[in-house]
């Protein structure tokens, strides 16, 4: 699962040209929307979205499962593992529609307006907007949330950098000062602020202590949210109850939602151990990431009789780029040169991979923005070539003559052959293979490094992957460990190389200079993994954020995905077009799921509800 901190970045939207639609702004100004793509959907007032069971009954236990481990219920912490299920406890100022690539619509706030030039946003809370102890959300709690949020987590201090300053407004009105004019997705993110209530994190605990949001805590936090935390087994389970109190749950946004009376998590050791939690009926839900297990170990009885389903389907794959694979830490000194990282790429052998361990699913990553429009190809033309001109003494001139390829093996012949190419490449580095061993030529030492893994999962494309690089004097050590290690060494820089990746939406925007930014480069703990730091790469990330309309940055992305690529930051490794679930038949969901989404838990219901 991914954590709440996580869900903030990948939810970002981009800096297309804003669009509203005609019945979402009244006479002031006000607007019960945000939409970065087209109009919006649903007018001011809508019933409830499309995609929901209205008449859903309420009730039932949902079965979900985690791997690891969680240390906090902090959702506005840097430190630690957090419990999975956090957001059904905590609201955002808006939230998005799962049935429009990139729309929010009023959830805490009921509206949000802003000048022309969007150098500021003010959102208008809603009046019946409450806690679970009955005191109202107020400005105040969203000036709080904010001044932590960016004081306790780096990640999120970069991603908000833009905002100068927050404050109230009015009896109901908090609002935000940009420091920047123009920058169309800020009013948007803000929108996504997770708010918690001041009073409660200001007050002291049951141990008499006042509490410390700057610290990570199993004390049960209180929230305005649809559940609260019925009981926690540290590490282990977290039980969530629906609220029958709950402030908003006859919004139309809600509609048709939070249907299951109780959310379990429990966490295993590994995904086997998972797997087997729910081959058993001990969980109701499960998301397949592993080709062989989908092809091969789906022969148990439930499935055959039907009381377990399995479906794939593309919903949450359509509006989501993807890079992943073994990211290079540049941050040491082996990886520094671009044509040492290029040649690694020569050893991994997806097509072999293909054959033997995927049942012929997946493909191979070629882009930063795999599955989408915005992923490059072919070479240059048009208006991302022309900005591609505009920084041309920045980038690699190769990206205007070469287009991006990966390597092709698949059979013995040709994976010499692309061993021999990345001989050549290191030696031209600097390297020279004497004996067994892949040596330096200036230092004399060997090159080595080790893969970090985050868990098992990956351990057979990791191992095939060092066994080649084996053959051409390289030694790559394969090291597995448990969630919270992993998250703790990739935040502190700790590693050689890691198995990772990037998620993007649809409409690419500050969470770019996040990515890949220099200054995310030098600070511990933002997603730039890799340490990368180019001019050139910071010139078309300005780009993709300042795009005056969607086609500037559909190209300006393509132009940014081309350069990434030239720099050789990661092996790719492969994708899936489709997400892959089954799920015991006590649990169920409408005919059609969300346009982008699976849905789940949000529009899914218990089967047995109600009768």
């Amino acid at each position: 699962m991914v954590s709440l901190r996580a869900k903030l970045v990948l939810c970002a939207v981009g800096s297309a040209l804003f669009a509203w639609s005609a019945g979402a702004q009244d006479a002031d100004g006000w607007r019960t929307g945000i939409s970065t793509v087209g109009d919006l959907k649903h007018p001011s007032g809508f019933a409830h979205y499309d995609y929901v069971n209205p008449q859903a009954p309420k009730g039932g236990t949902l079965r979900l499962s985690d791997e690891g481990s969680f240390d906090t219920l902090n959702p506005l912490l840097a430190k630690g593992e957090a419990g999975a299920g956090l957001a059904l406890v905590f609201e955002t100022l808006m939230t998005p529609a799962l049935d429009e690539v990139s729309s929010s619509y009023g959830l805490l706030a009921e509206a949000v307006k802003y000048p022309d030039d969007m150098s500021s946003a003010t959102f208008r809370l809603r009046a019946e907007a409450k806690w679970a102890d009955g005191q109202p959300v107020t400005p105040e709690d969203v000036v709080f949330s904010f001044q932590q949020a960016t004081k306790n987590d780096p990640q999120q201090e970069f991603y908000y950098r833009h905002v100068k300053s927050v404050e109230k407004t009015g009896e109901r009105e908090v609002t935000f000062q940009f420091d920047e004019a123009n920058n169309r997705e800020l009013p948007q993110i803000v929108g996504q602020l997770v708010v918690v209530p001041e009073h409660w994190w200001k007050a002291n605990g049951p141990d008499g202590k006042p509490r410390d949001i700057s610290r990570t805590t199993l004390e049960i936090p209180m929230g305005s949210g649809p559940y609260k935390i019925a009981s926690v087994a540290p590490g282990s389970t977290i039980r969530y109850q629906l609220r029958d109190d709950y402030w908003g749950k006859n919004l139309n946004v809600n509609i048709g939602q939070n249907n299951f009376g109780a959310i379990e998590y429990t966490y295993y050791a590994d995904r086997d151990v998972m797997f087997e939690a729910f081959r058993s009926g001990n969980t109701d839900y499960w998301w397949e990431n592993a080709a062989k297990r989908w092809a091969t170990a789906y022969n148990f009885p439930a499935v055959s009789d039907g009381r377990v389903k399995r479906e794939e389907v593309e919903n949450e794959m359509r509006t989501v780029g993807v890079m992943v694979g073994f990211i290079f830490n540049l941050r040491r000194e082996k990886f520094a040169d671009e044509r040492v990282r290029q040649a690694l790429n020569y050893a991994f052998d997806f097509e072999e991979l293909k054959r033997t361990i995927f049942y012929g699913s997946y493909d191979r990553i070629d882009s930063f923005f795999f599955r989408t429009e915005l992923a490059s190809s072919g070479l240059p033309e048009g208006r991302e070539l022309e900005i591609l001109n505009e920084v041309k003494d920045l980038v690699p001139p190769k990206v205007f003559t070469e287009p991006y390829k990966n390597p092709v093996n698949g059979d013995p012949a040709r994976l010499r052959d692309n061993l021999r190419t990345a001989i050549g490449m290191l030696k031209n580095a600097g390297y020279e293979l004497k004996g067994s061993r892949m040596m330096s030529v200036k230092t004399g030492q060997a090159l080595s490094f080790e893969i970090l893994l985050n868990g098992p999962t990956i351990e057979p494309i990791a191992l095939s992957f060092s066994q080649n690089l084996r053959k051409i004097g390289i030694e790559a050590t394969v090291r597995s460990i448990e969630p919270s290690q992993f998250t703790n060494r990739w935040r502190s820089r700790d590693f050689d190389v890691i198995y990772s990746g990037w998620g993007e939406s649809m409409n690419p925007g500050n969470e770019q200079a996040e990515y890949w930014g220099s200054d995310a480069a030098k600070r511990d703990g933002s997603q730039n993994y890799s340490g990368i730091s180019d001019p050139g790469i910071d010139a078309l990330v300005k780009k993709v954020i300042f795009a005056k309309n969607r086609e500037d940055l559909v190209a300006a992305t393509k132009a940014l995905d081309r350069v990434l690529l030239a720099h050789h930051i990661v092996v790719p490794s492969y994708g899936s077009r489709t997400s892959r679930v089954a799920y015991w038949n006590g649990i169920t969901h409408p005919p059609e799921l969300p346009e982008y989404s699976l849905g789940m838990p949000s529009v899914w219901w218990s089967a047995n509800a109600g009768k």
